[in-house]
């Protein structure tokens, strides 16, 4: 469930690039948005680079790429980076955090060391 190694760095680079990708494409209307949309990507980013609850952050982090893409209007170019954006965090809710995150250290496993008999 929280891969380490090479699998678990992959997931730690398409958490950072879900996070980048929200920042970037909320930076792109600064203008446009209103402030309380500004600080959900920005808590939202910061969930899902440090990997926390990252299924249920992944999936807020589609709905606000669909909230910036709504509101700005939608052109053929946004439409398809907005896609694309959509795609990545999609496929990060549907992987899982990886082994580097904060839900591996709450949730991963565990040792139980039981009393001898």
């Amino acid at each position: 469930m929280f891969p380490p190694g090479l699998p678990g760095l992959a997931l730690l680079l398409l958490r950072a690039s879900v996070a980048c990708a929200l920042l970037m494409h909320d930076y792109g209307h600064w203008a446009a948005m209103p402030g309380w949309v500004h600080g959900a990507v920005i808590l939202i980013s910061l969930c899902v680079s440090v990997g926390y609850l990252t299924p249920i952050v992944a999936i807020a982090a589609l709905v606000c790429h669909a909230v910036i893409w709504l509101a700005v209007g939608a052109a053929l170019g946004a439409a398809s980076l907005t896609l694309l954006f959509a795609l990545d965090a999609l496929a990060l809710a549907l992987l899982g955090p990886g082994a580097y995150s904060l839900d591996s250290r709450r949730f991963g496993r565990r040792l139980v060391v039981l009393p001898p008999a």
